[in-house]
């Protein structure tokens, strides 16, 4: 039997070099899951990691029942150890943080309050640490990015979110997609999204993955990707069905 199926969430946690982040990680997830409002679990979704990211979180899980991983033979990228999450678990929910804590678990409690309203919850950072430089490349792209689809997101780039399994199965996960993920929703039969602020923190360890290329530039060509797939996307509601 697959483990996450007896939780109603699985929070997902793709890892990349994030060795020196796993005590803190470890910490704040132990602490949180006995006092989530839903019972929860932990999938770390290993990326190809060339530091002891791998090692880390296998102690890790030998040390808590309620913390499991998958991990990638080499580098694939955020869209893909998500996909890999919203393939392997089997709980109701999945929630996804990022593994630099910026974003903190105990804020998924902002998003689990509305999660049975929409069929996605998603974090607005508020008061964000990162520098000028990086807000800008992010108003940008995000900016861009509303033109681009009239999703109405105003921070795709929060790694807090809150989703319902059907739906994020759903979701055509190609390289990059996982900025579009309020657009994908809007694209399904009466889905729907909500915003909700959350905290953000200065990241305290590691090194961000992030660049100008993979902040501003990569994402501005994927929206053209999107509008193509957009015109494409079968989309479709059975009225009536012998099927039981």
């Amino acid at each position: 039997m697959n483990k996450t199926s007896v939780y109603k969430l699985t929070i997902i946690v793709p890892v990349f070099n994030e060795e020196a982040n796993l005590a803190r990680l470890e910490e704040r997830l132990t602490a949180y899951l006995p006092v989530c409002p839903v019972k929860a679990c932990v999938l770390f979704v290993d990326d190809g990691s060339s530091d002891g990211s791998l090692t880390g979180i296998k102690g890790i899980c030998s040390r808590h029942t309620d913390f499991m991983f998958i991990s990638f033979g080499k580098n694939a990228g955020l869209s893909a150890a998500l996909k890999a999450g919203f393939d392997y678990a089997e709980s109701e929910l999945f929630g996804y943080i990022d593994a630099d804590l910026q974003t903190v678990p105990e804020d998924f409690d902002l998003l689990l309050k509305d999660i049975d309203e929409y069929s996605m919850v998603i974090g607005v950072r508020s008061g964000r640490k990162d520098s000028w430089f990086k807000r800008i490349q992010s108003k940008v792209a995000n900016g861009f990015r509303r033109m681009m689809t009239h999703d109405g997101a105003l921070d795709t780039g929060c790694p807090l979110k809150v989703f319902h399994s059907d739906v994020a199965r759903k979701f055509p996960m190609f390289k990059g997609m996982h900025r579009f993920f309020p657009a994908l929703v809007l694209l399904q039969e009466g889905a729907s999204y909500k915003q909700v602020p959350v905290r953000h923190f200065p990241r305290e360890a590691g090194e961000s993955k992030y660049h100008l290329w993979n902040r501003l530039w990569g994402p501005l060509a994927d929206c053209f990707a999107y509008r193509w797939m957009r015109r494409r996307y079968p989309n479709y509601k059975v009225i009536d069905s012998n099927i039981e």
